[in-house]
């Protein structure tokens, strides 16, 4: 017989019990504040729905202590303060549409949460009245005293679940914490570029140690927001980025997305906002991955700051505690704007490679100083013209002097004995030049000028120079053909002798047959059985024999994942690439000149050309003046 339940009364039945509101906003703020971060997420967005210019927050031990929230915003008056820390008050909506939000809060339930698992003191003024404090500590409220303060609001939020101890002992460390506040301030920040933002760690004491700080950026949207991503994510996103602005049924999509080359090996560089509120949404997450499916392998990650505004009715904000979540009303229209947009700003791209790549390299080259020695002084001479450079180097060309018996040339032959040490050579032939409309060195990729090691092409452009990887670049240009013939032509489908019938359980059932139209574009035919049992009557031929039970499965298993399956696109996409690798030119092989700068040419009128199948860069691109620094002549 099993023991009584101690929660139970000994009575026939439970008793119903009211809970006082000291306990309810202890529940409370178990769904709203989860951690120090989720505190100060709660309190910046409050200060910027009260229309804050510049935001400091300060925090000591991971916010576990401390935080201190200080604005510029419209503030509160002293009748205000005792209200805002009752339940469900708010100045944001009225309550009759809980759709038509455009506010960052809008349930009242932040800071009653915040002075039930702490001690919350809250400061502030209002425009034409003077300035007033309120202090509450485990849900015990004191009465509102004058202040003094010049205009805005400060809250100051100590000993956080102080109230509660059984949540810290499930915090983790200071350092920890405090990551996770920088990276809630950072997400706010890039969500309003023009709002300042101070982030300081008072930990110890004193004035503290700055950690973050943006400041306010004015100007077009796109400028500002460029500005922002540049301070928060880095200047080599801001390089290498591409803007993104898009508008479809009412939905508009704008931001940066990074090129494939400028990958991440973890999805940490993605951030999505709705209507201007960070969110981590699958659905979203999905679209991003799937925009750039074909750009990056498996275990590389895209870097993007998207924006999505629209009505507010069309997106349903209250479907999670923290407000992480959204729903939109059609999140097919939502999820295609996403992918449609990135594709088409990823082929403008064109051949187009990220600048860290150049980056990287020339770290590779850099001549390291022997330790405990500063570099040697490098001088610089003046730089001649081209006509002293042509006739300095013809009289420098040095003369070939055989070993007897051979008798010498009759003319120099300057460094033609150096010729066996190149793969191949391009020389470059002056006669019709006249007649050329733009000299190869002018175009983006340049002229090749030779190959070295069998696969790499050597071309020089107007202000520097590109190494090619022969092999990958044209890896990539016969992949895209193959799929550009497949887009056009369709999937091949092999119809089976004998149908294959796979029995599933009725929720999978309906997953399978809502997406079977999709997946009968890429050539696997499925239908209804009867029951829960579906029937697969065609295989993609190129896939050749297929154990279409084991692919069904892996498929349901994605969608449940995912709520999307990309699994028979990338089966044969590989295929394709696989089919790419083998047809192109092979590693080893010598090129003739004109063969290089065909390829050149071709790179660079066909799309994604920058990086190979697998996202790896296909060129690099190295500027003169970089050249130059190398062997100090800056």
């Amino acid at each position: 017989m099993s023991s009584p339940d101690p929660q139970i009364s000994e009575k026939s039945h439970p008793t119903i019990r009211q809970l006082d509101d000291s306990a309810i906003n202890r529940i409370a703020a178990g769904e709203v504040i989860e951690r120090p971060a989720s505190a100060v997420k709660e309190l910046v967005e409050n200060s910027i729905d009260a229309g804050a210019t510049r935001i400091t927050v300060e925090i000591a031990d991971g916010g576990k202590t401390l935080i201190r929230v200080t604005d510029d915003g419209c503030g509160m008056t002293a009748k205000d303060l005792p209200l805002a820390l009752s339940r469900h008050a708010t100045s944001k909506i009225d309550g009759s549409d809980l759709l038509n939000i455009h506010t960052f809060g809008f349930r009242g339930e932040a800071l009653p949460s915040l002075g039930a698992v702490g001690r919350l003191t809250i400061t502030s003024r209002a425009a034409g009245n003077d300035a007033a404090q309120i202090k509450v500590a485990g849900g015990k409220m004191d009465p509102v005293k004058p202040a003094a303060l010049r205009a805005g609001t400060v809250v100051e939020l100590r000993d956080l679940f102080y109230a509660t101890p059984a949540r810290l002992k499930f915090m983790r460390s200071d350092r920890a914490e405090a990551q996770a506040i920088g990276d809630v301030i950072k997400r706010l920040a890039m969500a309003e570029p023009s709002v300042g933002f101070t982030l300081r760690d008072v930990s110890g004491g004193g004035e503290g140690r700055v950690t973050f700080r943006a400041d306010p950026l004015s100007g077009d949207l796109f400028d500002a927001l460029h500005g922002r991503l540049a301070s928060v994510l880095g200047r080599e996103f801001a390089e290498n980025a591409l803007k993104i602005d898009a508008m479809r049924e009412g939905l508009r999509l704008y931001g940066y997305a990074a090129l494939p080359t400028y990958s991440r090996g973890a999805a940490v560089a993605q951030f999505l906002f709705v209507n201007t509120r960070p969110v981590k949404d699958k659905m979203l997450t999905g679209a991003l991955r799937a925009a750039y499916f074909d750009f990056l392998s498996r275990d590389r990650h895209p870097a993007a700051a998207l924006f999505i505004d629209c009505d507010p009715t069309l997106v349903d904000v209250n479907v999670h505690p923290a407000k992480s979540e959204v729903r939109f009303r059609d999140p097919g229209l939502a999820r295609g704007l996403i992918v449609s947009s990135l594709r088409h700003a990823l082929a403008e791209a064109g051949h187009r490679a990220s600048t860290t790549v150049a980056g990287a390299t020339l770290g590779a080259m850099r001549p390291e100083q022997p330790s405990g020695q500063t570099p040697p002084h490098a001088y610089q001479m003046d730089r001649p013209s081209m006509g002293a450079r042509t006739a300095a180097y013809s009289a420098q060309r040095p003369d070939y002097a055989p070993v007897p018996p051979y008798q010498p040339p009759q003319q120099s032959s300057g460094f033609a004995e150096m010729a066996s040490a190149y793969s191949g050579q391009v020389i470059d032939q002056q006669t019709g030049a006249a007649e050329q409309e733009q000299p190869p060195e002018a175009l983006p990729l340049g002229a090749a000028r030779g190959q070295v090691h069998e696969n790499y092409i050597i071309a020089q452009t107007a202000d520097g120079m590109v190494i090619v990887d022969q092999h990958a670049a044209h890896e990539r240009l016969v992949y895209e053909k193959l799929k550009k013939q497949m887009g056009e032509n369709g999937v091949a489908a092999q119809a089976l002798l004998i149908p294959e019938i796979i029995e599933l359980s009725d929720n999978d059932c309906a997953r399978l047959l809502a997406v079977a139209d999709e997946l009968a574009r890429f050539g696997l035919g499925i239908e209804a059985f009867g029951g829960n049992a579906v029937a697969v009557r065609e295989t993609p031929a190129i896939l050749g024999e297929v154990n279409a039970e084991a692919m069904v499965k892996d498929i349901l298993d994605e969608l449940d994942d995912q709520g999307e399956s990309q699994l028979v696109q990338a089966r044969l996409e590989a295929i394709l690439s696989r089919v790419a690798c083998h047809g192109s030119i092979r590693s080893g092989r010598r090129m003739r000149g004109e063969e290089m700068n065909a390829l050149l040419r071709e790179m660079e009128a066909t799309p994604h050309s920058g990086q190979c199948n697998h996202g790896r860069p296909t060129y690099v691109e190295l500027k003169l003046a970089d050249i130059e620094r190398l062997f100090g002549r800056t």
